[in-house]
């Protein structure tokens, strides 16, 4: 065994020099990524780049530059396979959601979480279409229309007080009917 580890053998002076500048490798990789861990990767992939390589070539006059430059290969790939990640990930991403307020949000339901909505919607409508006729319409014009307290005391001619009143006591009887 060699003192790396390795099998003892023919002696590759690529694999070697790689070895002994593997730590300005990773500062050179750090360098240009920002990232300690994605340097220390990169590093290991030059490795396997330089040690897989075809050793029948003929002999290499700057083996320096020849790894430096397969260095900026590794990263250059690793960068390419990451902005095609990117460019797949965002096309998924528009074929198959929707975004609102910048969030990605499913466009179609898991149809057991569909049918459960239209469930508990039904069952909300029917819980209001229940209510006292100036309760409903008070929630009805401030919850689903969106309307003031003010507002809606207005149109209905009422105080905002009596709003008030009608759209927490319409809110207890839904709470107290759908259980939430």
């Amino acid at each position: 065994m060699s003192q790396h580890g390795a099998p003892a053998g023919p002696t590759d002076p690529l694999l070697e020099i790689y070895l002994e500048r593997r730590g300005n490798l990773v500062r050179f990789f750090a360098a240009r990524t920002g990232s300690a861990s994605v340097a220390e990767d990169l590093a290991q992939e030059l490795y396997l780049k330089l040690a897989s390589r075809d050793r029948s070539e003929v002999t290499i006059e700057n083996p320096i530059a020849l790894i430096y430059r397969v260095a900026t290969n590794v990263m250059l790939d690793r960068a390419r396979g990451e902005a095609r990640a990117g460019a797949r990930e965002a096309a998924w991403r528009t074929s198959a959601h929707v975004t609102f307020g910048g969030e990605d949000v499913a466009g179609e339901p898991p149809a057991d979480e569909a049918v459960a909505s239209r469930q508990r919607l039904r069952q909300l409508v029917e819980a209001v279409d229940d209510l006292p006729p100036q309760m409903q319409r008070a929630f009805r014009l401030h919850k689903l229309d969106g309307l003031s307290h003010a507002d809606t005391a207005q149109r209905m001619g009422i105080s905002v007080k009596s709003v008030e009143k009608h759209i927490s006591a319409a809110l207890k009887a839904l709470t107290a009917r759908l259980g939430r």
